[in-house]
């Protein structure tokens, strides 16, 4: 059996994935990794990856399913990732789940995919107060999670508003993940890897709850939880 841990988080928009996928990266030992951070490596260091996407951006063209999948690929085979990795935000269609499962085919395959469920007056409510750190990448939320400062409490950088965190493009968001997210539910329902988490709940709540997700399925946390 391979000692390698794949999570797939799924999840509309603010439901709290980003920041469970930050605590659950210190208490697995696995990294986070996202598609936007991904995109952003690869654009700011000019890779050929970062190139070719930056090709279609360039003419107001949708970044295609294949470099995406590349970009992912070359991700997983990075150092950080030998033990495997949390997906936030990837995959976001049928056609990325399955290049997905052939990725990680050879370690066993995805172990368990936690799906964090929220009503949708909610999620907006959650979207328009979250910053992110323009550094580090680090999210925050001004009511649920909010820094102890002005900047960044892990490198101080400045902290902002992403555009498609403004109300004006939340609905958009929302309809976006409906539309292409929602099947991956079925998908990986009909595989037998689908936990479902409280998205409603408390921060530490739903770490305790998806801890104990993790830990019905063999996943177990390198470190224990630590209570605020």
């Amino acid at each position: 059996m391979s000692d390698r841990t794949y999570l797939v988080l799924l999840g509309a928009p603010g439901a709290g994935k980003g920041t469970q996928a930050q605590l659950l990266e210190e208490r697995l030992g696995i990294p986070q990794i996202s598609t936007g951070e991904i995109f952003r490596y690869n654009l700011k260091n000019q890779t050929e990856l970062g190139q070719l996407a930056q090709s279609y951006y360039d003419k107001g063209e949708l970044v295609p399913d294949e470099v995406t999948i590349r970009m992912v690929e070359a991700r997983l085979s990075q150092e950080d990732a030998a033990k495997g990795a949390i997906m936030d935000g990837f995959p976001r269609n049928l056609l990325q789940a399955e290049a997905l499962d052939e990725m990680t085919a050879g370690y066993g395959g995805i172990n368990v995919v936690p799906f964090f469920q929220l009503e949708d007056d909610v999620v907006t409510m959650r979207i328009t107060g979250r910053r992110v750190c323009r550094n580090c990448d680090r999210v925050y939320h001004l009511t649920f999670n909010p820094p102890s400062g002005e900047g960044c409490d892990s490198c101080g950088g400045e902290l902002y508003q992403r555009n498609d965190d403004k109300p004006e493009t939340v609905q958009n968001r929302l309809y976006i993940y409906y539309k292409q997210t929602s099947p991956l539910i079925g998908y990986y329902f009909a595989k037998g890897l689908l936990e479902e988490v409280d998205g409603a709940r408390s921060i530490q709540e739903m770490q305790e709850q998806l801890l104990e997700r993790l830990a019905s399925r063999n996943v177990k946390a390198a470190k224990s939880a630590v209570s605020d």
